[in-house]
């Protein structure tokens, strides 16, 4: 385009107001598409708001509020005089120069630097001795099965042990209500690929958790935020689905009282909007006691529940599932057998066993990982007193606000002391929670002493008040 002609731009736009939700919710989400294709490059000039509103027949605010959100992604660059452009790659943006969002989980999973320890992805790091009791077990069963093994709906066995699981909780469900994923990252995945058409809307809750995030931008969808209180006017304007993570949600461990549950379902059924309800964190409240999913406070052909393994056992055992009506069940399973024919049978053979002792392992977990929550906690307290967070109720990470500034930066120096931690920005649609980072407490005390120990470290650097040059090397 070479910032020439702006009726270009209008024409990559395309059918840019077509899908459903607020018109710079759609804009923002096809100059997104545009950028991290490519077709917009880096420090391209875009039109100035009056002139592209006044080409796209819309009000000068939409072309604002579009621009504003970008920015806030880090996608473009805003200033008084020199109009808006594209950013350059080597901005600190959300994004890599091959389009893959540089949200920390995946950037930590995919070029992890050396000699730092991590607080970005959170999942047990330990897998537990029963893990290894239930792939013996699994190894016994293989020898009596018959058949190809490709099974896309997942293998009966685990659909009937997660029917079971779910009917013991209150909510009576059949295995056709139930397909096994590869992990709930999958999960979403699917839900995304067969719910969600380009420029369609996904309510999201923030703070939330970011590799959802990241399943809706790649498909194209507008991401509004929104919150369980304000969900009404929202479900109103029928969006494309719904996400939120009731129970001790990602980052913040919070959990959902029962008449914001109620409600939500209700409004799902009402407006006939397909309502994601992510319990892959579950299992871990501190109460020992796990609140029954949204599906049990509504009608079950709206609310699709996603759960997984990965956080209550180990990161790496990757059988997730979803439980949702069975006419969607089968939909999925056609759109799974697409992608890989189904998942690997002797996981989910021990998935089974696992089920079966859940009740032991969930114990073992919640003891663990509340006595590390503490920890992590009073470090916090005696070391960076400034900085402020709430206890959690459940999961596997603290919601820290630091009291000046912002994390994207600090966190570049946490980097030179030896810790990665993630910006809150990751866990807003809209970029937002800038003074928020998520800390995982996975490690052993000694470990999250010494990252305490780094972060108060890098703290003081960034504060101002340790006036000394870090002269550690950072390889990455």
């Amino acid at each position: 385009m070479n910032g020439a002609n702006h009726d270009d731009l209008v024409d990559l736009l395309g059918r840019w107001a077509s899908g459903r939700g607020p018109l710079y919710l759609l804009l923002a989400v096809r100059l997104r598409a545009l950028i991290d294709d490519g077709v917009l490059p880096p420090d391209e000039p875009l039109p100035p708001d009056r002139v592209l509103a006044r080409r796209l027949a819309v009000g000068r605010g939409t072309v604002v509020a579009a621009y504003d959100l970008l920015q806030q992604e880090g996608l473009v660059v805003r200033r008084q005089g020199s109009g808006t452009r594209v950013a350059a790659l080597d901005l600190p943006a959300t994004r890599s120069a091959d389009g893959v969002a540089a949200n920390p989980l995946l950037l930590h999973i995919l070029h992890p630097p050396d000699g730092v320890r991590l607080l970005t992805c959170a999942a047990p790091p330990d897998p537990p001795e029963a893990l290894f009791e239930a792939y013996a077990e699994a190894g016994a069963r293989l020898a009596g099965l018959r058949g190809l093994g490709y099974q896309p709906a997942g293998d009966p066995s685990l659909r009937e042990a997660l029917a079971a699981y779910y009917s013991g909780r209150g909510v009576p469900t059949t295995p056709d209500e139930i397909i096994v994923t590869t992990g709930a990252q999958q999960a979403l995945t699917l839900l995304a690929g067969l719910l969600l058409a380009p420029g369609d809307t996904v309510l999201a809750e923030t703070p939330t958790y970011p590799g959802a995030l990241e399943v809706f931008r790649h498909a194209a969808a507008a991401i509004r935020p929104v919150t369980a209180e304000r969900a009404g006017a929202a479900m109103r304007e029928r969006p494309a689905l719904a996400y939120f993570v009731p129970t001790a949600r990602n980052p913040d461990g919070a959990v959902m009282d029962v008449p914001s549950r109620r409600r939500l379902a209700a409004l799902a059924a009402e407006h006939d909007v397909p309502l994601i309800d992510d319990e892959v964190r579950a299992e871990l409240c501190f109460s020992g006691e796990t609140p029954p999913p949204l599906v049990a406070y509504g009608r079950g052909e709206q609310v699709i529940t996603v759960g997984s393994l990965s956080k209550l056992v180990w990161g790496g055992l990757r059988v997730g599932w979803i439980r949702a009506a069975a006419p969607l069940v089968a939909r999925l399973a056609r759109l799974r057998a697409v992608h890989d024919l189904g998942g690997e049978v002797v996981s989910q053979l021990a998935a089974v066993a696992l089920l079966r002792r859940l009740d032991e392992v969930r114990a073992a977990r919640v003891r663990t990982f509340r006595r590390l929550h503490d920890h992590l906690r009073a470090e916090l307290r005696e070391r960076l007193p400034s900085w402020s967070s709430e206890p959690a109720l459940g999961g596997q990470t603290l919601w820290v606000r630091i009291p000046r500034g912002d994390v994207g930066s600090f966190a570049q120096v946490a980097l030179r002391h030896g810790v990665a931690v993630p910006p809150g920005r990751s866990f807003d649609p809209a970029g937002g929670h800038a003074d928020h980072m998520r800390l995982h407490f996975l490690l052993p005390e000694d470990e999250l002493s010494r990252a305490v120990n780094d972060l108060a470290a890098a703290w003081a650097v960034y504060d101002g008040s340790d006036k000394s040059v870090s002269r550690r090397t950072l390889v990455v």
